[in-house]
């Protein structure tokens, strides 16, 4: 039956609209006045003047943003926990906990945590890139993490705790955990990325309208709905929160161990569906020869190019000018990335001592590690409410692009951190014991917290959330469209490692985050962040101008001439069974015989 249909639309193909010789030679060739196969690359004014639409989002992106989210609900529910897990002893009369270690060790240990699963991705990357490509290497990577999730659920029991298991079960388990959580952040958003169609932009006609359909929007809507989903399951952070408090630990892990078997279930289900990339051979040997190659000649990309290196040396080299373009744009990608070091610090601080912060606050019968959920509630409101800033913007053709994105989400996050030391100074100032909250005699025996509302710091959550709006997104974006397509992962992991560097850095001052110091941290926090907001756009302003020419390469075929768009009316002619006499008629060129 289908073979007799395809053979039916051979013999009988969709008639198109008559398309003369006159206006194939046209700057501006027409467009068909009915929806159909008909599409050809934008001109230069058209890129200018007709409003840029999303592409339709083909379904296997949705599942892996499905699947992605339950990883996300897992993730949070984990770590929200964990500060007081390891921070407060076990029948604690005020807040709950099992080790006992205090604040200090406590953050210290979650920021290890941190390192490692930053750290990891880089390996993951380089296996994924290389050798088995994304889809397998991501389900090794999330069989580690749910053997990581069933030693928790195992050694946070009572029995298990009473025979001392507790450190030794966390330490092995943040291990896998952090192992499958590298893996997942090198690998799961280029996954993403692979199930659009990408290419370049299109002139389409709908409702009606000439539109320009944008690979660069499509992208940042598909990243910005997986920022979306992933903070509605970052609400995990309030079930567990309870659980941990009413019931125990071990059943807050038991809930996100299975959201985590229900999330791999999806990928295993769906495997057929997905679009997956193998490994094209392992690049990175030329990459590191090319890098090289510029070092020996000045440390100029340009010269390690091979039309280069013919016309100055009479050498040959292995790779191409095209190559070394691409790992320019890579390494663009991953100086901008690098930027993030003190975003990701601050972002950071959600996890263990903006916990700290509430625990020693009046709260008002909910549990101090719940308020980090106001952050998912706030990427939930916000992100949709930026998406359409971005689409009003764009609509209007005022540029937004990633680098002022990116300054937009320092400048939150250091608005975030200073008002946290305003929150601080409060605390500090309000009795019973001011600077050093539990350890006063009024405290009765550390029952009695500092006479501040914990509802004083939700706007530290919601600061948050608008800079990770504008900086998570937009670095998943950058790291995607700028990396060479066989290094991919290898740069998503790079922007992993700079997180992992933060959290090196939050260990180093780890030793300070106590009280009576808290002020002072947050306030340099707030100057450091509003610092490198300052210098980052000085420094990397200009790119958002070579915008288009960053995503697009060297060549920028998505700015047609007038011959290569009557060439692109053409092959859509031919597609669709009708053509012209001749190529040269079509184009108006007269080609060389073969």
């Amino acid at each position: 039956m289908a073979m007799a249909m395809a053979t039916a639309q051979e013999e009988n193909p969709t008639p198109l609209p008559f398309v003369s010789e006159t206006s194939l030679s046209s700057p501006n060739p027409p467009i068909p006045t009915s929806n159909s196969v008909y599409t050809r690359p934008p001109t230069a004014e058209e890129l200018t003047t007709l409003p840029q639409i999303t592409d339709y989002i083909p379904f296997s992106a949705w599942a892996v943003i499905f699947a992605g989210a339950f990883e996300r609900f897992t993730y949070f529910g984990l770590i929200a926990p964990w500060q007081n897990y390891i921070q407060n002893p076990r029948f604690s009369p005020s807040l709950p906990g099992a080790l006992g270690l205090g604040q200090a060790s406590a953050t210290n240990i979650s920021n290890a945590f941190f390192l490692v699963s930053f750290v990891t991705p880089m390996l993951f990357a380089v296996i994924s890139d290389t050798r088995l490509g994304r889809y397998k290497t991501l389900m090794i990577g999330l069989s580690c993490y749910l053997a990581g999730c069933v030693v928790l659920v195992c050694t946070s029991l009572e029995r298990a705790l009473d025979a001392g298991a507790g450190l030794g079960g966390l330490i092995g388990s943040m291990v896998l955990v952090a192992l499958g959580a590298g893996c997942v952040k090198a690998c799961f958003v280029p996954f993403l990325g692979d199930q659009l169609k990408g290419g370049q932009e299109r002139v389409e006609r709908r409702g009606g309208r000439l539109v320009v359909v944008s690979p660069d929007r499509t992208l940042q809507f598909v990243y910005n709905a997986y920022y979306w989903f992933t903070n509605i399951a970052s609400l995990s952070s309030i079930p567990v929160t309870y659980l941990e408090r009413e019931f125990g630990f071990w059943q807050a892990y038991l809930l996100v161990t299975v959201a985590l078997a229900v999330g791999i279930m999806l990928f295993v289900f769906w495997r057929t569906k997905f679009v997956k990339i193998e490994p094209q051979g392992n690049v990175l040997p030329e990459a590191a020869k090319t890098l090289s190659c510029a070092a020996k000649n000045g440390f100029k990309l340009d010269h390690a190019k091979a039309s280069y290196q013919e016309t100055t040396f009479g050498r040959t080299v292995p790779w191409s000018d095209g190559f070394v373009e691409e790992i320019q744009k890579g390494l663009v990608a991953c100086r901008v990335i690098f930027s993030l070091l003190v975003f990701y610090l601050v972002i950071s601080q959600m996890y263990n001592n903006l916990v700290s912060q509430a625990g020693s606050m009046q709260l008002s019968g909910i549990p101090n590690d719940l308020p980090q959920a106001f952050s998912g509630v706030a990427c939930i409101i916000f992100g949709p409410l930026i998406q359409g800033l971005y689409s009003l913007l764009a609509k209007h053709r005022i540029k937004f692009g990633p680098v002022a994105r990116l300054t937009a989400a320092f400048i939150f996050c250091g608005l975030s951190m200073a008002y946290a030391a305003i929150v601080q100074h409060l605390i500090y100032t309000a009795p019973p014991c001011y600077s050093h909250p539990f350890r006063c005699p009024a405290s009765i025996d550390g029952k009695e917290p500092n006479t501040v509302l914990i509802w004083v710091q939700i706007p530290v959550y919601f600061l948050l959330a608008i800079g990770e709006i504008f900086g998570f997104v937009t670095a998943f974006e950058y790291a995607y469209s700028k990396a060479p397509k066989e290094m991919k992962a290898v740069v998503m992991a790079f922007s992993q490692l700079t997180a992992g560097l933060a959290s090196v850095l939050g260990m180093a001052i780890s030793p300070a985050a106590k009280d009576p110091n808290m002020v002072i941290m947050y306030g340099v926090l707030a100057g450091f962040m509003g610092a490198t907001a300052g210098l980052f756009w000085w420094k990397f302003g200009e790119l958002d101008k070579m915008e288009r020419k960053l995503n697009q390469g060297h060549e920028d075929p998505s700015v047609m001439s007038a011959t290569s768009s009557r060439l692109f009316v053409y092959q859509n002619l031919v597609t669709a069974g009708s053509k012209p006499a001749t190529l040269g008629q079509a184009t108006g060129l007269i080609l060389p015989s073969n």
